[in-house]
């Protein structure tokens, strides 16, 4: 058990992260690709396409270099590779890791070094050598662009689904709704949020605050860094609907949508695009909140719509298979170095 303590102070700097953290997305995607036990359906079509890329552009060695600096068995990987610099994007992230001083690359690869037998080359790193700091700076590039660019948009829709129903908590019932929200997997009992974790070990925020990033390849266990006195984050795992979304049909037009649906499930399909509770549907399209919970139970049973209960209220949004359907097409590419 993990056990966060907050202060007044902390309280008021808890913050979400405005988009997937490109660092942790690309090791806990690589993860996803290399433990043996983690042949989770969900990811199966991602898997399959990553591992055919990688093995395509000949990247079997930035593979092995990430993976031996964080695998995915291991309770520990060092905290440089996941700067705060990352909520600014990739290329900020990497800029931090070069500047990374050496007498923390050092105590970082050591305590590594006590958890599995390191290659060769780790050592250099771990003495502060900078050729060895840019390699890995350059398999990050390589992973990252290949099994998290061309599907970054089912990333973002999946974890904006889960950002906005965060937000729509937060605004109504603050942040102590907030983290009172992310049960079962965390339990907020004030002033400390219990967090299910590998290891038994208390975090004092001590005013800092934490960044909460709501991680697509993130599973079952939310994910802390490991020295305490850094600026700290928490990646959790987010849902998923029971598949990844497809690639959309262009040029659709409300009246098709209407056609497919049944005009009233279109514009209850619509009226998702913002985060509702039942009642709030019913009202803002002036049906019963019978009709409007058959109707979304319909949504949900081809997931298109996603619903999840925070508190006493049950919140709906869209999944990404239903932003994808109600906007005719997904965006066309994640931005890339």
């Amino acid at each position: 058990m993990l056990r966060i303590h907050f202060t007044d102070g902390d309280l008021a700097r808890v913050h979400l992260a405005r988009e997937p953290d490109p660092v942790w997305e690309t090791l806990l995607g690589l993860h996803q690709l290399t433990a043996p036990r983690r042949g989770l359906p969900v990811f199966a079509p991602w898997r399959r396409d990553a591992r055919a890329r990688l093995a395509g552009d000949h990247l079997a060695g930035p593979v092995r270099m990430l993976s031996a600096l964080a695998p995915a068995s291991a309770g520990y990987w060092p905290d440089f590779l996941t700067p705060g610099a990352s909520a600014d994007g990739l290329a900020a992230a990497l800029e931090a890791l070069h500047a990374t001083p050496g007498p923390r690359l050092h105590q970082e690869m050591n305590r590594l070094a006590g958890t599995h037998p390191l290659p060769r080359w780790a050592h250099g790193l771990a003495r502060g050598e900078r050729d060895r700091l840019e390699e890995v700076a350059t398999a990050f590039r390589l992973v990252h662009r290949t099994i998290i660019t061309p599907d970054w948009t089912g990333t973002a829709r999946t974890t904006e689904a889960d950002r906005a129903l965060r937000t729509r908590v937060l605004r109504d019932r603050g942040v102590h709704g907030l983290l009172d929200s992310f049960r079962p997997l965390m339990d907020w009992r004030p002033p400390v949020l219990h967090v299910r974790y590998p290891e038994d070990r208390d975090l004092h925020l001590g005013g800092r605050g934490v960044r909460l990033i709501p991680s697509h390849f993130c599973w079952n266990t939310p994910i802390a860094l490991a020295d305490p006195t850094l600026p700290q984050v928490l990646a959790y795992p987010v849902a998923h609907p029971p598949a990844w979304a497809p690639a959309a049909t262009r040029n659709r037009r409300p009246e098709a949508l209407a056609t497919l649906l049944g005009r009233t499930r279109a514009r209850v399909l619509t009226a998702l695009d913002t985060t509702a509770t039942t009642t709030e549907l019913a009202r803002r399209l002036h049906i019963s909140v019978s009709s409007a919970s058959e109707h979304i139970t319909a949504l949900r049973e081809v997931d298109l719509a996603h619903s999840q209960r925070a508190g006493t209220q049950v919140i709906h949004t869209l999944t990404p298979l239903g932003t994808a359907l109600l906007r005719g097409e997904l965006p066309p590419h994640a931005p890339s170095l």
